[in-house]
């Protein structure tokens, strides 16, 4: 409704008048030196901004013009020359944006010493704009840093709602995002928001479950969060801040509840420059006629008035102009930020180089030379120098000086001030994993406890367990799973589970992959063992028999049953017995060849026995009809060459499988999880049961046999108990075939084995123990009239 009133600064900030001082000690420094512009003196204009980027802009508009700050309508010429030739300020990001805005058309030099916004980098908007300071573009990903280092992946973040602390903050959120560091909240405000603003904030910071709180905030802002943090009884907090305030020694006095104790953060590295302690305070009041600022500090520094009549409150009095500076303690003589002093004094000493150069200063400097901002600008940008501390002074393309930060933390105060220590060191300049360098010194934390606090959403997930996102939260956020069977994890906080190699499996923890055991049917266990004992005991059994039929082989039931095939079906028998014993042990390539090859052979070999045997009984028999000569058809001869031509077509059956696709030994991972099968693979599936089929093909032709010749007469029948040991053979071997399949491992082995066995000892019995008790126990049965006996037939 009415138009605002001019802006006005209602008190004088120690702070300000310390940078004023800090720029007339380089400008009175340069004005002695004869090194330096010679013969030529340097001239100032001093105006305070409040802190307001209103003002900022007309104070600044009034340097670059000449004309007072409250200006009136003038016919002059608005294309004269600058009145200045460069300008020192402003302190805060925003003020400077807006002033670098307004002068960069006039491209007057404007060089901050401690406005920190990367925004302010952009030479396309600020052409015109330097700084002494680094940009937050390397503080906020050195801070980011520093809170990895630490372990915090769990933070609150307040900022300042201005440029500083909204820019500041956007790169550290960006950094903390790359290096896995999740914020819990963000938050921004002013100093001089309203109450239910401030209000929403504390209540943010009390629902949380962080412990750290990083900060891009000016120090009157700090002041603020302080007094909330007390009246809300909010302590134990760990504060991370920039170099704002974080080694602000009245930002540490006006602490007196212990906000902030054990705060870390970055901080111009310390400096010293000889001489500008003593000369800032080493100041003399002037009357307030001719140097009003002066003044005003002297005033507001001892609580005085230089004139009677304007003596209003009882506490005050008159001053005397010769009051001791250095008995006072405030910020005026607190010297802590002197490292800000020291860019206020590089930022001087630039401008004069760039003079120096320009008016091409040896003993003397030209003074013809025409001087205009722009020039001077430009050799700004280009200039390198060494201050008189051994320090380097130069800008890189963005007008931003080298990137170096201490990295201070507040101790327990001695003499009841905050220590601030340095305990590392942050360079821009070394390579990513060098930049940030810590000391062993002992560092405090909230609350002055020696212990890192821990800020963290989830626990760190141990080896054997893998991260797992909670929904709907941020990936700092996770539970943590166990892996699965068969999959490792050996680092902590892993995002996945590896998958062990086939030949191993994970251990209990999930944390190491071990050797899977090699399951094979061996010599040392029980069911090897006790299958080796039974082929030996059947091997040793037909050995026994053999000798008893060779012992006994001139005896009229020896000779009457084909002495020459019953030892031929013994050695096969024999063969039989021992070629079980290739299943057990380690497979390999010979063993997986000769075990089902021996077998095939060896079995059809002893079939083709019995068959002949039993081709002898009916031939036998048909011989005993009158006018028979049927036995002439199958003697000796013909009997050996029946089972050799049996055996050959065997042969040939395996010569083709191991010619074309022969066992071999394999690695079976797929049973067992935590097992290796280790078996011996078929190769072609079509020679194994091309070689099962062929005998049993013959076991059916030999038990057929065997059945038709039953009823013969007793005495001389053998075709009873060829029957009865082929119907044990075709049950052990019908009954084979499912348990094979379904058996597991090394488990289908040992069905093989004792089918193998089980089928011998049926043969071996049936057709050879009648004859050895016979033999052994019954010799009066064993001659020729007893053999050549007839009887009625009988069933089965």
């Amino acid at each position: 409704m009415h138009k605002p009133l001019p802006l006005h600064c209602t008190s004088l900030n120690f702070r300000g008048f310390q940078y004023v001082q800090a720029m007339l000690f380089a400008i009175e420094e340069i004005n002695n030196s004869t090194d330096l512009l010679p013969g030529i003196s340097l001239g100032y204009k001093i105006y305070d901004a409040c802190v307001s980027i209103a003002r900022g802009v007309m104070v600044a508009l009034a340097l670059a013009n000449g004309d007072e700050v409250i200006s009136a309508l003038s016919e002059a010429p608005c294309t004269r020359t600058a009145q200045v030739q460069a300008i020192m300020g402003e302190t805060f990001s925003s003020p400077c944006m807006a002033i670098a805005t307004v002068i960069g058309p006039f491209h007057i030099p404007l060089i901050s010493h401690l406005a920190t916004c990367a925004c302010l980098s952009d030479k396309t908007k600020y052409p015109s704009f330097l700084r002494t300071i680094p940009s937050d573009y390397y503080q906020s990903r050195a801070l980011a840093q520093l809170v990895k280092y630490f372990g915090w992946t769990w933070v609150g973040a307040i900022r300042s709602n201005d440029d500083y602390g909204n820019n500041g903050m956007a790169t550290f959120t960006e950094t903390a995002q790359q290096l896995g560091i999740c914020l819990e909240y963000s938050v921004s405000f002013f100093r001089t928001d309203p109450p239910d603003k401030i209000q929403k904030i504390i209540d943010i910071i009390k629902a949380s479950t962080s412990k750290v709180i990083v900060t891009f905030l000016s120090p009157s802002e700090v002041y603020v969060l302080m007094h909330e943090f007390f009246y809300h009884n909010l302590t134990g907090y760990q504060w991370v801040g920039t170099e704002a305030w974080i080694f602000d020694s009245e930002t540490a006095a006006r602490d007196s509840h212990h906000i902030l104790d054990g705060a870390i953060g970055l901080s111009i590295p310390k400096a010293h420059v000889s001489g500008m302690r003593e000369f800032m305070l080493d100041v003399k009041p002037l009357n307030s006629s001719s140097n009003k600022l002066f003044a005003e500090f002297w005033e507001k520094l001892f609580s005085c008035k230089f004139t009677k009549s304007k003596l209003s409150a009882e506490n005050q009095r008159e001053c005397t102009g010769h009051e001791d500076v250095t008995k006072v303690q405030n910020s005026f003589t607190d010297m802590s930020l002197m490292p800000i002093f020291y860019n206020i004094y590089k930022g001087v000493y630039a401008v004069a180089h760039a003079l120096h150069n320009i008016l091409r200063c040896n003993k003397a400097c030209n003074n013809t030379v025409q001087l205009d901002p722009f020039t001077i600008l430009q050799h700004i940008k280009k200039i390198w120098f060494k201050t008189k501390e051994g320090d380097e002074v130069y800008f890189n393309e963005n007008g931003d000086p080298a990137a170096k930060y201490e990295i201070v933390n507040w101790q327990p105060p001695e003499n009841g001030i905050v220590d601030f220590v340095a305990v590392g060191l942050y360079d821009a300049s070394l390579p990513a994993d060098k930049q940030l360098t810590l000391q062993n010194t002992s560092l405090f934390w909230a609350q002055n406890s020696p212990k890192v606090p821990l800020s963290v959403c989830s626990e760190k997930c141990p080896p054997g367990t893998r991260k797992v996102l909670q929904k709907g939260k941020p990936v700092c956020c996770y539970d943590c799973l166990r892996c699965a069977e068969g999959e490792i994890s050996n680092i902590t906080d892993s995002i996945t589970c590896v998958r062990c190699h086939p030949e191993f499996w994970s251990n209990e923890r999930r944390d190491a992959c071990v050797k899977k055991e090699a399951e094979f049917l061996s010599y040392e266990e029980i069911m090897g063992a006790l299958l080796t004992a039974a082929s030996l005991f059947g091997t040793c059994m037909t050995a026994v028999v053999a000798f008893i039929f060779f012992r006994y082989r001139q005896t009229p039931i020896v000779r009457a049953n084909n002495s020459e095939l019953s030892f031929l079906l013994l050695f096969s028998l024999t063969l039989c017995f021992l070629c079980s014993l290739t299943f057990i042990g380690r497979p390999s390539e010979w063993s997986c060849m000769l075990r089902h090859t021996a077998f095939g052979i060896t079995f059809v070999l002893c079939i083709s026995c019995v068959m002949g045997k039993t081709i002898v009984v009916l031939m036998a028999f048909r011989a005993t009809l009158p006018g028979s000569d049927v036995m002439k058809w199958f003697g000796p001869a013909q009997q050996k060459l029946s089972v050799l031509g049996f055996t050959l077509i065997q042969v040939i059956i395996c010569i083709l499988w191991l010619t074309i696709s022969p066992p071999f030994p394999f690695k079976n991972f797929k049973i067992f999880k935590d097992k290796i099968i280790l078996e011996c693979a078929l190769g072609s599936a079509v020679g194994f049961w091309a070689v099962l089929g062929y005998i049993g093909l013959l076991a059916v032709l030999c038990f057929s046999l065997a059945f038709l010749a039953r009823k013969l007469p007793d005495n001389f029948n053998e075709a009873k108990f060829i029957t009865f040991s082929m119907l044990i053979f075709c049950a052990v071997w019908i009954t084979f075939i499912p348990a094979y399949v379904s058996s597991p491992g090394k488990f289908s082995v040992a069905v093989e084995i004792f089918a193998i066995l089980a089928s011998s000892f049926g043969l071996l019995i049936c057709i050879f123990i009648p004859k050895c008790y016979i033999i052994l126990l019954k010799p009066e049965k064993n001659t020729k009239k007893n053999m050549m006996g007839k009887g009625a037939p009988k069933s089965l």
